[in-house]
């Protein structure tokens, strides 16, 4: 699909979602799977000045309600998938239509003369400039995209990306990747994570090609390396030990230029191999409220360790703070704060916890770094609470939450712990209450959650460990033994 025709069919959705109410400030949800579909209803909205909510098709009808409610979508909009069908009634009070091949078809109530009554989404043009936030106004700061990501109470945050947002990123990636229209990229990641949305969007900025496929398959992957020329891939290292294993010794094309590797620290053996191999492996680190990439170590660095050495954007800032907010020199751990042009408006309909995350401009990551003299960062923990396992980014409070409301758990804390396969999985630990009798937590978390977030293992414990402010000490839970229930 050229993008002259990608243009068109784009303002010939848009007009079909303007003629049914869609307008400037708006929010879609999305459950369009990835494809040309997807990026026909993204650039269509974006005609409109309306933004895009991509929710995960895996979701249950739970899990995808709750991001509705929350977000106060004005429409939902899928494919047609037997998938979406069955979560079709998720959509509650908010209208649907389906989208094949960029045409729309309308279901549900609210329909009146042929059009479609929607709701007006909370306008999403927050403003952070009172605290020092970079962007200042104008039609780029319309929100792109609305990425749900996890909070500490256990229900997901809803991220708001301006246009201005990602073509801060793609203006950063592409002066320090050195790349230009005349690429190729692979985009094999979910595009409803930020991370495949942001390399679908790079390459659409760029006017470079995009490949777009269905999901990540470890052979259709290897395939398109060697028939597509591709020249740039996005990976997290689950995925990159599944290519390994498909492709076995054989180094990649040479039209590979670059293998982005995200998603969290991945195993020093795997990086090892990859590089031995010949692939140009270039670990990132980055963050939905960043609009992804926020720093790249670039795959000529031949200095150890591997996962260091992370060179940030240009136009992106970083420095390390100690618990007190001092800045700390180089050489010593803190908390990485990012400051830059590709930072989130803030959270949708949630200004404190934005307040929390911001301070005179600078992002809080929650994640723990060290930078050297030259600024280049190495990550040294990810957030504690978070799981990436196969690619799929788990938040143990949002499953936590879940067990909670169980009679029988009085409490209970979700780690992550190492798998071959996934890179990582889920496992509870949880106190029984008072007289609680053996349950089958498995079912019933498969009832409340998607399958991929059902812990593997569920460890009943006598108590958990916490610090002396009362916080849970997960690094003593990860590894450690309990019951099973049955």
């Amino acid at each position: 699909l050229s993008y002259g025709q990608l243009h068109e069919e784009a303002r010939g959705l848009a007009e079909a979602l303007r003629a049914a109410g869609v307008g400037p400030g708006d929010l879609v949800a999305s459950r369009v799977e990835n494809g040309v579909d997807f990026a026909r209803l993204l650039w269509g909205l974006r005609e409109l000045r309306a933004g895009v909510l991509p929710l995960n098709p895996r979701w249950l009808a739970e899990e995808a309600g709750h991001v509705l409610a929350d977000s106060r979508a004005c429409l939902l909009v899928d494919d047609g998938a037997p998938r979406a069908e069955a979560a079709a009634g998720l959509a509650g009070g908010v209208p649907r239509a389906v989208l094949d091949q960029g045409k729309l078809e309308w279901f549900g109530e609210g329909r009146s003369e042929g059009r479609t009554s929607v709701r007006r989404g909370e306008r999403s043009n927050a403003r952070l400039a009172e605290s020092g936030h970079p962007h200042s106004g104008g039609d780029d700061e319309d929100i792109l995209a609305v990425l749900y990501t996890s909070g500490t109470t256990g229900r997901p945050k809803g991220a708001m990306l301006s246009a201005a947002a990602f073509q801060a990123s793609a203006r950063g990636a592409a002066e320090l990747l050195g790349t230009g229209p005349d690429e190729r990229w692979l985009a094999c990641m979910p595009l409803f994570h930020v991370g495949g949305l942001s390399i679908l969007l790079r390459a659409c900025l760029a006017g470079s090609s995009v490949v777009v496929q269905p999901g990540f398959d470890a052979g259709a992957v290897s395939r398109a390396l060697d028939d597509e020329a591709i020249s740039g891939v996005s990976l997290v290292a689950a995925m990159l030990q599944r290519l390994l294993e498909v492709r076995g010794d054989r180094p990649p094309p040479a039209s590979l230029r670059w293998l982005l590797l995200g998603g969290g620290p991945a195993p020093a053996a795997l990086l090892v191999r990859a590089r031995q191999l010949g692939y140009p492996l270039a670990p990132t680190y980055g963050l939905t409220e960043a609009a992804s990439q926020v720093a790249t170590r670039l795959p000529a660095e031949d200095a150890l360790p591997l996962d260091g050495h992370l060179r940030p954007l240009p136009g992106t800032a970083l420095k390390v703070l100690d618990e007190e907010g001092r800045t700390l020199p180089a050489g010593q751990a803190g908390e990485i704060y990012i400051r830059g042009g590709t930072l989130m408006s803030g959270y949708l309909g949630q200004p404190e916890a934005t307040e929390r995350v911001f301070q005179r401009g600078w992002l809080r990551s929650g994640d723990i770094g060290v930078l050297d003299l030259r600024g280049y960062l190495r990550v040294l923990d990810r957030r504690e609470d978070l799981i990436v396992s196969g690619g799929e980014n788990i938040y143990p409070a949002e499953i936590e939450a879940v067990l909670a409301q169980h009679p029988a758990v009085a409490e209970a804390a979700v780690v992550g712990e190492p798998d071959e396969e996934f890179g990582a999985r889920p496992v509870a630990y949880w106190v029984a209450a008072p007289g609680a009798e053996e349950t089958d937590l498995r079912a019933y978390c498969r009832e409340r959650l998607a399958g991929y977030k059902v812990p593997r293992r569920f460890a009943r414990v006598e108590g958990l460990p916490r610090n002396s402010a009362g916080k849970v000490l997960r690094r003593e839970l990860r590894g450690s033994s309990g019951s099973e229930p049955a």
